[in-house]
């Protein structure tokens, strides 16, 4: 017979107390999302709309949002790893990771399907697609966020539906509308509420 093995009860209470820290983790909600971030990419989001309206093409149209859109991708990231170092949080465990991992499928959607009409030249179809499966990305990562992130995404899927059904000149200002306004006023009320 074996004899049984002797745990120390610091070696005991290490392990409940790293049990209780993944499991608060895991039920916890994502609070780094960034309230300034969300505000300057509403910035550079209305300016994008006011130039980009503009262009003598829809190509520079096109090249102008795409622009846009990595900016707005480097302000966001900046913003969230900033946001989570000052409230100490994780980015890649817990809720973090949940959300990162239920944000990235519409994301890459909006991405596959922003190819496939730049090739077949569906101008028209893009602000209203950007806004919808944005709006999808936020509502499914902010499920694992506070509650005024997934009202943040609806908001974009009800522009993007507009967008669908409007004339191009239109959808832009939807654009502006979307990635402009509602970024800086949700930005402004998750900063106020959820610290920046």
């Amino acid at each position: 017979m074996k004899p049984a093995k002797v745990v120390s009860i610091n070696e005991r209470a290490i392990e409940n107390l790293k049990y209780i820290r993944e499991t608060m983790e895991r039920a916890g909600s994502f609070t780094a999302v960034p309230g300034w971030g969300g505000i300057l990419m509403g910035i550079s989001a209305l300016l994008t709309a006011l130039l980009s309206r503009h262009l003598p093409s829809r190509d520079l149209w096109f090249a102008g949002w795409l622009g846009e859109a990595g900016l707005a991708l480097a302000i966001g990231g900046w913003a969230m790893m900033q946001k989570a170092r000052a409230s100490e949080s994780a980015l890649l465990y817990g809720p973090g990771r949940k959300f990162a991992l239920s944000l990235c499928p519409g994301m890459i959607a909006g991405l596959v399907l922003t190819i496939v009409m730049y090739r077949q030249r569906l101008f028209e179809l893009m602000p209203g697609a950007w806004l919808l499966l944005y709006g999808v990305s936020v509502v499914t990562g902010g499920a694992f966020s506070v509650k005024v992130v997934p009202i943040m995404g609806l908001s974009f899927m009800a522009l993007g539906t507009i967008a669908l059904f409007v004339p191009f000149d239109w959808a832009n200002w939807c654009m502006a509308a979307g990635f402009g306004l509602i970024h800086i006023a949700f930005g402004l009320v998750i900063a106020r509420r959820y610290g920046g």
